[in-house]
């Protein structure tokens, strides 16, 4: 297949792009510049906000399927619409499990709990604000996913709603290493007082089951994480093991907590995957192994961008 990535040149996208080469179908990459594509594989610059140049460097191009990899706000849902519905049969957006961040389930969250008919789709908020957009997350991912939903759809769509993910030597979220930093040095970590497991994913994982989906032919919201729910202390108990240290736990009811700790349930239920036909590993399989690689790689440093509200 002739396959466009947008973004995705580092962390788990390289290793999409990695398994998509392996299996033989012509890749190109689209991204700002700022960073280039392995040998062999066609790039094309431009910013993905410009629709006209996104236009004049797509002119005459076609592609059986778009990765979009970093599609984070409604306005660029739309520009994407605009731009790719006469370039392609099938769209697979690269979502996320923060989609969810206005449900308080007990249990598993299925694709359906969120109605993307119902979310409200706002392009005049400041999604060009680097800081709006970071902070608006996953309410920029709900209402991109809505502009995809939307009827007349100009392509198949698909988004993939990716849980956390660990392991790797190239993880640069500072997550691992705010945990190994603090475990190292016996330095207390900021639990809320009721703290709720999550789902979570290997990054060779969620590389594959996007090149899976890529394949497929299935619709609509995807839930993508391993089997199994992760404690921040089954986190931490695999990186004493790596460091030496002990995780001193400190609960908190107001204020900053650690990354991987959570006042409300974030596990996802990936039963629509597993019914489409793909088989994801337990938790336990690969954890020692994600947390070994992170952890090992890990530069302490005396700043700590781990940190989460």
């Amino acid at each position: 297949m002739d396959i466009l990535v947008i973004g995705g040149n580092r962390y788990f996208g390289k290793r999409l792009i990695a398994l998509l080469r392996e299996s033989g179908h012509r890749l190109t990459v689209l991204n700002r510049g700022s960073s280039g594509t392995p040998g062999g594989i066609e790039h094309l610059v431009a910013d993905r906000d410009d629709e006209a140049a996104l236009e004049s460097v797509l002119a005459g191009r076609s592609f059986d399927v778009v990765v979009d990899q970093v599609c984070y706000t409604p306005r660029q849902a739309e520009i994407a619409r605009r731009v790719f519905g006469p370039r392609t049969g099938r769209y697979v957006m690269t979502s996320t499990v923060e989609v969810y961040g206005y449900e308080d389930a007990a249990g598993p969250i299925a694709e359906s709990v969120l109605d993307l008919a119902s979310v409200t789709v706002d392009t005049a908020l400041a999604w060009e604000d680097p800081e709006f957009r970071e902070e608006h997350y996953g309410e920029g991912k709900r209402q991109a996913e809505a502009v995809f939903a939307a009827p007349g759809a100009p392509f198949a769509w698909t988004s993939v709603r990716v849980a956390h993910v660990l392991g790797g030597e190239d993880d640069f979220t500072g997550r691992i290493d705010h945990y190994a930093r603090r475990i190292r040095a016996g330095e207390p970590i900021a639990v809320p007082v009721v703290n709720r497991p999550a789902t979570y994913v290997y990054v060779e994982e969620i590389a594959a089951f996007l090149a899976w989906a890529v394949e497929a032919e299935f619709t609509g919201p995807v839930n993508a994480h391993s089997h199994g729910l992760l404690s921040t202390a089954d986190i931490c108990a695999e990186i004493e093991k790596v460091t030496g240290g002990r995780a001193v736990f400190r609960e908190v009811e107001l204020g900053e907590v650690s990354p991987f700790s959570f006042a409300r349930f974030y596990g996802m239920d990936n039963s629509r995957a597993t019914a489409l036909g793909y088989s994801f590993r337990h938790c336990a399989e690969w954890l020692p192994r994600a947390i070994s690689e992170t952890v090992r790689a890990v530069r302490f440093e005396e700043t700590d961008p781990g940190a989460v509200r």
